[in-house]
Parts: structure tokens; C-alpha cells; sequence
């Protein structure tokens, strides 16, 4: 696959998520601790068995920890303190292992969901330039269901990047596309990570997606 261009929508700036002294607890059992710092563009990588808490500390820092469950710690992105911030306020994106596309909105629909507010003309047109440089030239109109896997899975990513978060999280993005498609997906999301400087927490049973990724990795038991 051919190197993709930096998508101009996005923040392209310099940021920076920091983990500082979490401990999360399940009816008073310790369940992980973290002290992490990832620079924007980094990749950190947590692996671990069901039950570890890879899914816990992600509910954790996109501010939804379930019920049963305590934390102490602090959270900072870009230098500011969004511990107690409301979920939809962190600007942190979220890919998971399924793209979550809404049936009945199009391609382009589908992408301007999570978008800032902007003028039509100007939305339409980032989203026209995201798509043909991920190859998905022309497909605005289209219906998700119409899609194949590997380009469903790039209307998410480009769906994400365009609500211009300032992290992002992915949750097992890979796991269901096969082998080639894996590693061209793959490639794309980091790449797209790399150039908008953003800082990412993967979680993976993979390690392969371990490996690619090209930063640290935590394993959890």
C-alpha cells in the first residue's frame, strides 16, 4: 500500500496524553496500575488475557468506568487536567473492532456525524479529500452496507479524524478483517496517527499489531 497523505481536516498539532499514578480497583482488588507518558505520534500498546483490565483502563480514560469498579489518578492531554471531564468534552477518539457505521445515514453522512461545526460546502469537501486519500474516491453517497470490510473500516478511521480529536484509543481495530487487509488497514491508521502527532493506546491480543505499532508495550495479567 502506498503511503497516505496527511489528512489537512485533522489536528495536525503536537500533543501529549499522560497517565499519572492510576490505580484501578474492582471491589478492593487491584486490577492495574499505570504511570505513562505517550508523545503525540507514539503508539502505546497494552496486551493482555480477558479479565486484565485492557477493556477497564479504556473505560477509564474515555470517562465511563462501569459500576463496581474505583480509580485513582489523574489524566492530562496537551498539559491539561481531564480527569473529571465529561466524556464528550476530552476529545479523545475511539476505533473499535467493529466500524459501528449507521446504516442509514451515507458514507459522507456517516463521517460529518462527529465533525465540528462548519459550513456544508467546506465539510463536504474535507470529507470528498479524505476519502479519495484513502482510496474511497467518489463512494460519498453510498450506503455503509454497500461497502466491503477493509472500506467500512476506513470510513471509521476517517471518522475519527475528522472530529479532530487530540488522542485516540483503539480497541482490537483489526481483529476481524483477514490477514492482507489486516496489514493494510494497519498501516493506514498508523500512519494516519504518525502524521497527525496524535497519541494512542492500542489494545490487542495480536502481536502482530503489537509489533507494527513500533512503541511500548505493556503486558497485563
Amino acid at each position: 500500500m502506498q503511503k497516505h497523505e496527511q489528512i489537512s481536516a485533522a489536528n495536525s498539532n503536537t500533543s501529549s496524553l499522560v497517565i499519572e499514578q492510576l490505580t484501578i480497583q474492582r471491589q478492593q482488588q487491584v486490577l492495574l496500575s499505570l504511570n505513562e507518558t505517550i508523545a503525540g505520534g507514539d503508539i502505546l500498546t497494552i496486551m493482555g488475557p480477558s479479565g486484565s483490565g485492557k477493556s477497564t483502563l479504556l473505560n477509564w480514560l474515555t470517562g465511563m468506568l462501569p459500576k463496581g469498579f474505583s480509580a485513582k489518578g489523574n489524566l492530562y492531554l496537551n498539559g491539561q487536567s481531564i480527569t473529571d471531564t465529561a466524556s464528550h468534552m476530552r476529545r479523545i477518539g475511539l476505533l473499535y473492532q467493529d466500524p459501528l457505521l449507521f446504516p442509514h445515514l451515507t458514507v459522507s453522512g456517516n463521517i460529518s456525524f462527529a465533525m465540528p461545526a462548519s459550513a456544508k460546502t467546506q465539510r463536504q469537501a474535507d470529507i470528498s479529500q479524505a476519502l479519495s486519500q484513502v482510496g474511497l474516491a467518489g463512494l460519498e453517497h453510498r450506503s455503509p452496507q454497500s461497502l466491503s470490510g477493509g472500506q467500512q473500516a476506513r470510513v471509521a478511521l476517517l471518522r475519527v479524524l475528522l472530529s479532530q480529536p487530540k488522542a485516540i484509543l483503539l480497541d482490537e481495530p483489526f481483529s476481524k478483517l483477514d490477514s492482507q487487509l489486516r496489514q493494510e488497514t494497519r498501516q493506514l491508521v498508523f500512519e494516519q496517527i504518525r502524521q497527525h502527532k496524535l497519541p494512542a493506546i492500542m489494545v490487542t491480543h495480536d502481536q502482530s499489531d503489537a509489533d507494527a505499532a513500533q512503541g511500548k508495550i505493556i503486558s497485563l495479567f
